[in-house]
């Protein structure tokens, strides 16, 4: 019988087979490491537009507070301005009034008083002056009351005056209330 040798034959396909095995294990690695560069720029790629998107947000943001500070202030003058707006009305609303309260005041004034004092504090009006008895002070009192312009009249001191012996007088302090426009329907 005739002997072959088979150990070179096996030692060329083992070579052979881990000369592939080898390639194979490289063009993997290769192949790998191609797709972890690729992997590495793309999610580089994504992150670096984000970041211009975030710069250009923070960017326009800041141009929004920038605005919304400017609205702001303008709505504050505005405010400002209304209220000021609002005094002027009421001022001008209120101008007509005071003569109105002259006049009334004036017309029912009755004979035997006459008037030392008069001063208004917001809708409030202090009359002070002499009478020649306590029956006109009451009948200024009822005429005040009965006027369009004031109501409510309040005596808070009535007094002899002892300077003047030969006529009786009596020093009087008086409180009325001033009513508005509003209350006129006018």
């Amino acid at each position: 019988m005739t002997q072959i040798n088979l150990l070179p034959w096996r030692e060329t396909i083992r070579k052979e087979k881990q000369r592939q095995f080898v390639s194979v294990a490289v063009g993997a690695v290769l192949l790998m490491g191609a797709i972890i560069f690729y992997v590495h720029l793309h999610f580089g790629g994504q992150i670096d537009a984000q970041n211009d998107r975030n710069a250009f947000l923070k960017k326009e943001i800041s141009q929004v507070e920038a605005k919304i500070k400017e609205i702001r202030a303008l709505e504050a003058e505005k405010a400002s301005l209304l209220a000021r707006m609002g005094v002027i009305q009421q001022l001008q609303g209120r101008r007509p009034e005071i003569v109105h309260v002259f006049y009334d005041l004036m017309r029912n004034v009755p004979s035997g008083i006459y008037l030392t004092n008069v001063k208004q504090k917001g809708a409030s009006i202090v009359i002070e002056g002499v009478a020649q008895s306590n029956a006109r002070v009451s009948k200024l009192m009822r005429n005040l009351n009965a006027t369009d312009w004031m109501e409510d009249p309040r005596l808070e001191v009535i007094q002899v005056d002892k300077a003047k012996k030969r006529v009786r007088a009596s020093k009087f302090k008086l409180h009325v209330k001033q009513t508005s426009l509003q209350k006129q329907g006018l």
